[in-house]
Order: C-alpha cells, then sequence, then structure tokens
C-alpha cells in the first residue's frame, strides 16, 4: 500500500517546466511548417502558437500539456476565482491536426470567503483550463477572444507506476 509522503509525492508531482505566455514560445513556433495550415484569428480574436520542446514518440506518453484561457482581472486577493469559459478542441479539416478555441468569456465566479477590511485589490491572471496530450511535432494553435492571454505548463509522469493492492 502508499502511505508515505513522499510516495504519493512521487505518484502526483508535477514537473513545472514553464508557466509562460504564449507569445514568447510563438517566435520559435512561427517557422514550424505546420503552422502555414492554421488560419490567421478571426476578427476580435488572437491566435497563440505554442512549441512544445521536442520529445521522442515514445516519450510523449508521460507528459501532459496543460492551457490557461483567460485574462488579468482586479480580485480581491482572498477569494479563488475562475472565468466562465469553455476551451473547446475542434478539427483542423483536410490536415488531421487539432485546434483549441474559446469563442467568448463569460462572467467570473468566485469562492464567497470575507475579506478583512482594507485588503487591497490585485491584479491576477484569471482563467480556465484544458488538460491536452503533448505532441511535440506540430504546434498548439489556440484562438481567444481579443482581450485573451495564454499560458501553459507541462506535466510529467513517473516512469514508474506503483500497484495498487486488491481489496
Amino acid at each position: 500500500m502508499i502511505h508515505s509522503d513522499k510516495n504519493m509525492r512521487q505518484v502526483f508531482t508535477i514537473f513545472c517546466t514553464a508557466l509562460l505566455c504564449l507569445p514568447v514560445s510563438a517566435a520559435c513556433a512561427e517557422d514550424h511548417q505546420n503552422l502555414k495550415a492554421f488560419p490567421p484569428a478571426k476578427q476580435g480574436g488572437l491566435r497563440y502558437v505554442l512549441q512544445l520542446p521536442h520529445k521522442e514518440r515514445d516519450e510523449e506518453g508521460n507528459f501532459r500539456v496543460e492551457i490557461f484561457v483567460g485574462k488579468d482581472m482586479l480580485t480581491d486577493g482572498v477569494n479563488q476565482v475562475r472565468l466562465g469559459a469553455t476551451i473547446e478542441a475542434r478539427p483542423l479539416e483536410g490536415w488531421g491536426f487539432t485546434y483549441y478555441e474559446v469563442t467568448s468569456f463569460g462572467p467570473a465566479a468566485s469562492t464567497l470567503m470575507a475579506v478583512p477590511p482594507g485588503t487591497p485589490r490585485s491584479k491576477q491572471f484569471v482563467s480556465t483550463s484544458k488538460m491536452i496530450p503533448y505532441n511535440s511535432r506540430i504546434p498548439v494553435v489556440i484562438y481567444v477572444p481579443k482581450d485573451g492571454n495564454v499560458r501553459y505548463r507541462i506535466w510529467t509522469a513517473p516512469e514508474k507506476t506503483e500497484a495498487v493492492p486488491e481489496g
């Protein structure tokens, strides 16, 4: 049985290699041969492009990418805030690729903890997220409304799996 904190951390450890805004990665992705298959952003929208670091095909199963789509908002600094939006996976017709799209942002939802008097408001990146497979052979393309922003992080699973006891 897995009971120690060390084993639990190994199973659930996140190796966060980057939490970056995608325009930084976009410079590397601009030259990608498959990028021309993706259309430019629609009027009133933005296109973000992420080229993931190269991994061998047999390695990619140990990685996932979490994409965050959101915007900077003033919050009370106490409550957890989540942006109302859905990141939809869509097929790129005729190519066999997938792109991701957020067509609009809905209202933000927040926990309702009491805020101590005098607590200053703070600017936070408020977002919704989606976990997608890691594929370093094609760019990850995300279309968002013009006031949106995109970030990501890479999750890594350990190679070793743990047995679950029967019971």
